[in-house]
């Protein structure tokens, strides 16, 4: 582990409304490290339990979440399923099956800056670093090392953005132009994903309902 010496911030996903014990207590502990300054900020996300794997899956943001997460997986050699875990569904009035995402009840992407330094839980053979395990660390004001090692990237990204040749900024996994506004996240095969027309009352709609949960708490 390393001590904090640029900006923390704690990005927490977890199934609202359903902040039950041992959850709450877990968020609650986040939000004491955001009062008490050892992080810098706390973001709280929601996700449903399960997320069909399609391109007509009304949570594309949390298919990029997880592509975003598995690259990183792959590049430090580590292994997020679980949490994550994908079943099939076959339907007995239609016979179709769907894949489907499983998202864990809560999930931890800790940036150091505007770099990913992990996502918790995850694990490297018998060894799981565990959600609880990081929320301990950075209570002490220290950033976690994940298990595994560090690899070359998947692939890299073009430093100009395709909609007008301006520079592409990095933040924290989005990719934005500061000259037109384009935006973009990065595929597991290093591409980048167009998101200019990403629903932005969609996002912001999740996270009051998960704000209003974790209130409920109080």
């Amino acid at each position: 582990m390393s001590d904090v010496s640029s900006e923390t911030t704690v990005v927490c996903h977890v199934r609202a409304p359903l902040l039950l014990e041992p959850i709450d207590r877990q968020v609650e502990t986040l939000q004491a490290c955001e009062s008490e300054g050892t992080i810098d900020e706390l973001l709280l996300r929601s996700w449903p339990k399960e997320v069909a794997r399609s391109e007509s899956s009304a949570h594309q943001e949390v298919l990029e979440l997880y592509d975003r997460f598995s690259a990183w997986a792959r590049e430090r050699g580590v292994s997020i399923a679980p949490p994550f875990t994908e079943r099939s569904s076959t339907s007995q009035i239609t016979g179709e099956t769907t894949e489907l995402l499983v998202t864990p009840l809560l999930c931890l992407e800790v940036y150091a800056g505007d770099d990913l330094v992990g996502v918790y839980p995850h694990s490297a053979g018998e060894e799981t670093y565990t959600a609880n395990e990081v929320i301990a660390a950075l209570r002490t004001g220290t950033v976690p090392t994940p298990l595994g090692k560090a690899t070359e990237d998947v692939a890299s990204v073009a430093d100009d953005c395709p909609a007008c040749g301006g520079e592409l900024v990095d933040g924290q996994g989005l990719f934005a132009c500061s000259d037109c506004g384009w935006i973009a996240t990065m595929t597991p095969s290093g591409e980048l994903a167009d998101r200019s027309e990403a629903s932005a009352d969609d996002r912001s709609g999740t996270d009051t309902d998960l704000e209003a949960a974790v209130d409920n708490i109080d």
